[in-house]
């Protein structure tokens, strides 16, 4: 595994980190001992950054992160990443669910506490939880703030809340086909020194040569109505998923594993952070850092992924 920083804080990340989603209904990881499983394979491989939420299962991603740290004796091990949903940034509502993730993860303090999104349907000023924030960093309850799916315009407005802190991360949606990051954010988060966490690394899976046009699995998960498996549209992902075999054939990686190394190999603040279902998927997930390839074969996957034009226009 290589490592970066988490922003300007001189703690140390793996270049490529744990997502926890996969830790509730959504993706139908409901037992705790397969998560522990994959929580332990990724210490194994040198994995050291946690992602969860406190929407991922209603509380069971937390949960299962915070048991299984625990009785791996891997706390210390380990950076944790948390998320306040929109709907809960009151400031009132910050302490309240600051609290409860505390619980759920069985620690004194997150390590990096994330806005999940702004309060879209709530009108709650970016000021009043920016605030609640950096207090409850004062008080030792939070080490560092980060912000997810938040534009630019709303970064500097939430940068400019605080007073003491400042904010290390921005979590967005990025991958080898979905690449409206590099617009604003990425160049925002390079500008700025800022950490960008990208979610949805493998276009929830669509990058992973699982799936052909001709086999396209109906879902019982979270991607049931994701567009990017709209036959209209992985026609054209898949094009990708061939230049992502033709290269990893060269170095002999997976195409899930070379989207994620395209990934890290433009920019020095992107830190993928895929999901895994269980202890195979771990390794693969491990095996996208550690190694670089050509400008050559780069620029090839560059050329077809900016082909592609993914519409969310189905009906």
């Amino acid at each position: 595994m290589e490592y970066t920083f988490l922003g300007n804080t001189g703690e140390k990340i793996s270049r490529i980190g744990l997502g926890a989603w996969q830790f509730s209904e959504s993706w139908g990881v409901t037992d705790y001992e397969a998560a522990k499983k994959v929580i332990q394979e990724a210490s194994s491989q040198g994995i050291n950054l946690i992602d969860t939420a406190e929407v991922y299962g209603r509380g069971m991603s937390e949960e299962f992160v915070g048991k299984a740290l625990k009785e791996l004796g891997l706390r210390e091990s380990f950076l944790i990443a948390s998320k306040i949903p929109g709907d809960f940034l009151a400031e009132h509502d910050v302490y309240r669910a600051v609290e409860r993730s505390l619980k759920r993860l069985q620690v004194d303090s997150v390590d990096l506490m994330q806005v999940h999104w702004p309060p879209c349907w709530h009108n709650i000023p970016t000021c009043e939880y920016m605030r609640a924030l950096e207090k409850l960093v004062h008080m030792g309850k939070i080490r560092y703030i980060g912000l997810s799916n938040f534009p630019p315009v709303l970064i500097d407005e939430a940068r400019y809340c605080l007073s003491t802190e400042d904010v290390v991360s921005i979590q967005v949606r990025y991958n080898v086909i979905e690449r409206d990051a590099e617009k604003e954010i990425i160049p925002y988060a390079e500008r700025e020194g800022l950490t960008l966490l990208a979610w949805s690394p493998l276009a929830k899976g669509a990058v992973s040569g699982k799936y052909t046009p001709e086999n396209l699995p109906k879902f019982q998960d979270v991607r049931s109505g994701e567009a990017i498996f709209h036959p209209e549209n992985f026609v054209q992902v898949y094009k990708v998923v061939e230049v992502l075999a033709d290269v990893g054939n060269k170095y002999g990686k997976t195409p899930a594993q070379v989207a994620l190394n395209w990934l890290i190999t433009a920019s020095p603040v992107v830190v993928p952070i895929p999901g895994a279902k269980n202890e195979e998927q771990v390794r693969s997930n491990a095996g996208g850092a550690g190694w670089r390839m050509s400008y050559e074969d780069w620029l090839k996957i560059e050329e077809a992924s900016s082909k592609v034009r993914i519409t969310r226009v189905l009906w």
